[in-house]
């Protein structure tokens, strides 16, 4: 490799920028069943797919992790629950619709097993960011039978498989 001069550009520079955020998704499981929501037509993503409830952290207004994984739930769906240890960890990467153009973010996820304390979702909370038109209490043997966004389907597995 040829050498760099110190404070010049390496070959990297000419790549776009990556940001990074922190998001965590909670898997809120009630007798036997998991809560899903649904993303709507107009989600820029993922239209019509299913996940968990969650989102990314708003580094100046979440206290901590708990406080945020709390935040998102009722903001996403109206219940309170208690969260669990997260039981695993992944990425993914989206446009960065405030960058530069190709500019990318990248997420940084965990999956945490929450307690319900209220059980009547809702999604009357919601900004219009969410993009969500539905939530369903879904039997965990019937899961496989909904159409997860991608990057969630791993992290559904070991999910299922740690349920059994």
């Amino acid at each position: 490799m040829p050498p760099v001069d110190a404070g010049s550009a390496g070959p990297l520079a000419a790549l776009a920028p990556v940001a990074l955020q922190f998001a965590q998704k909670a898997f809120i499981v009630s007798g036997g069943r998991l809560l899903l929501v649904r993303k709507s037509a107009s989600d820029p993503f993922q239209p019509g797919r299913w996940e968990v409830p969650g989102g990314r952290l708003e580094v100046a207004a979440d206290l901590d992790l708990d406080d945020h994984i709390r935040r998102e739930v009722w903001e996403e769906v109206g219940l309170k629950i208690d969260p669990g240890p997260p039981f695993h960890l992944w990425q993914w990467f989206m446009p960065d619709r405030g960058g530069p153009r190709g500019a990318r973010v990248r997420v940084v996820a965990a999956a945490r097993r929450c307690r319900p304390v209220t059980l009547d979702a809702t999604l009357g909370n919601q900004d219009a960011g969410d993009h969500l038109d539905g939530c369903a209490w879904v039997p965990l043997a019937e899961i496989g039978g909904y159409d997860l966004i991608p990057s969630l389907r791993p992290v559904m597995r070991a999910f299922l498989a740690a349920a059994r």
